[in-house]
């Protein structure tokens, strides 16, 4: 009886003691830009070519095997209302699954919508820190919605002159509007490159760690945009760049503008269901790449990207580089085991992957990233600390907070409070 009363005791004791959820640093939320973005920063010979928002009904539209496939109406003509961003033959709503949160799961569908009808904390630095402080969110890395999630909307444009200009401009907004003084430090610059120049891409990665940023957008699998992939040495100046700035390579699900489905016709819920496969199979190429051994300090991460496929991944990977190298075409660049070269260099994010955190001794605790995805469809926003505390419940108190803040602190250069220390740092 007595070990029995201890016992129950020793457990109340652990519950009071336990510490509180940390504030949440969220690598992978998302803004939309608002309209003056381009406008107001580009210069004057290009401001009528450059984007622009023109408010416009839809003719139809579609989001099949992973494709989405938007027709603006005319002026005049029948139809939803929405706004759409213009530049040079684009034409790309803005839509409800861009902004979805604070609808029901059930009032989320693929339609068209203006400003006005998004939550606000969308565009807007004061509604956006207010949004965060309903979520427990202390901090935010935000990727873009109109250059798409690394910038892959000026790589295809017609005028690479007007393109750079374009991921400049993104990139002077970003550092000083978003997260410029009225962000407080809470919200965290990832930056764009001109793809389709690498020494360009380095010269831009330069520019902005030279004001203190230490996170740049990437595509998971280059060659979905017509690019070299980086088993060439295409890649390489820019990567430099990052080695040596300590920039930190992001890369989002779909940023290389093919999202995985299993055919022509398969509805959205497929492509949703298995949206870590671009990231799984992003992450083989780097492994057997050797580009971790050329670049010591360089680090990737992958949002949204869920986590619990990574074991295996490692797994195989391990036994292909020690049963075949000699033959896979490795042996002469890949000289450690890939989850050596993983531990050092890969962070996985995820935002609601119980099965992952299951087996996060299979994965490693330096290398999980925390996330929300707001105001996305699949955000955990207004609960993600609740979705966090569920699934680290079974966790130590010093792994929850490496892996809900103390990893993206020392990967993203923040201050040990957690707030990006602003230009120059």
């Amino acid at each position: 009886m007595e070990t029995v009363e201890n016992t129950a005791e020793s457990t109340r004791d652990a519950a009071v003691t336990k510490p509180p959820f940390p504030r949440i640093i969220s690598v992978d939320d998302h803004t939309v830009e608002p309209p003056h973005v381009w406008r107001d920063r580009l210069p004057r010979k290009y401001r009528d070519r450059g984007p622009r928002i023109v408010r416009a009904p839809l003719r139809e539209m579609s989001f099949l095997g992973g494709k989405f496939a938007p027709v603006m109406g005319a002026k005049g003509e029948e139809g939803p209302i929405g706004d759409w961003w213009v530049y040079e033959d684009l034409h790309r709503p803005l839509t409800r699954l861009d902004t979805a949160v604070g609808y029901s799961r059930d009032e989320i569908r693929l339609e068209v919508i203006t400003y006005e009808q998004m939550r606000p904390g969308s565009h807007s630095v004061p509604e956006r820190l207010a949004d965060m402080d309903v979520n427990h969110v202390q901090s935010g890395l935000c990727f873009p919605t109109f250059p798409r999630f690394c910038g892959q909307t000026f790589t295809e444009a017609k005028d690479r002159d007007l393109g750079l200009h374009c991921v400049r401009a993104y990139n002077d907004w970003m550092v000083e509007e978003w997260c410029g003084p009225a962000a407080e430090g809470r919200l965290i610059p990832l930056t764009l490159i001109p793809l389709w120049d690498a020494e360009l891409a380095a010269a831009e990665v330069r520019r902005n760690a030279a004001r203190g940023v230490r996170a740049v957008a990437f595509s998971e699998i280059p060659p979905h945009l017509g690019l070299p992939s980086i088993h060439t040495d295409y890649w390489d100046p820019f990567l430099a760049a990052c080695d040596e700035t300590g920039t930190v390579v992001a890369m989002h699900i779909g940023s290389s503008s093919k999202m995985p489905s299993t055919s022509a016709d398969a509805p959205p819920a497929v492509g949703s269901t298995i949206t870590f496969a671009n990231c799984c199979f992003s992450m083989v190429d780097w492994l057997m790449s050797g580009k971790f051994e050329r670049f010591p300090r360089l680090r990737v991460m992958y949002a949204e990207g869920q986590i619990g496929w990574i074991p295996y991944i490692m797994e195989r990977a391990d036994v292909v580089w020690e049963e075949n190298r000699a033959w896979g075409g490795v042996a002469d660049k890949v000289r450690r085991p890939p989850s050596e070269l993983f531990a050092e260099h890969v962070h996985g994010c995820f935002f609601d992957d119980a099965f992952g955190l299951r087996n996060l001794d299979a994965i490693g605790v330096g290398n999980v990233l925390y996330e929300t995805d707001y105001p996305h469809s699949d955000s955990t926003w207004p609960k993600s600390r609740e979705v966090g505390e569920a699934q680290m419940g079974q966790l130590a108190p010093e792994d929850v907070e490496r892996i809900v803040r103390g990893n993206a602190i020392d990967l993203l250069g923040l201050t040990p409070d957690g707030l990006w220390p602003g230009p120059g740092a």
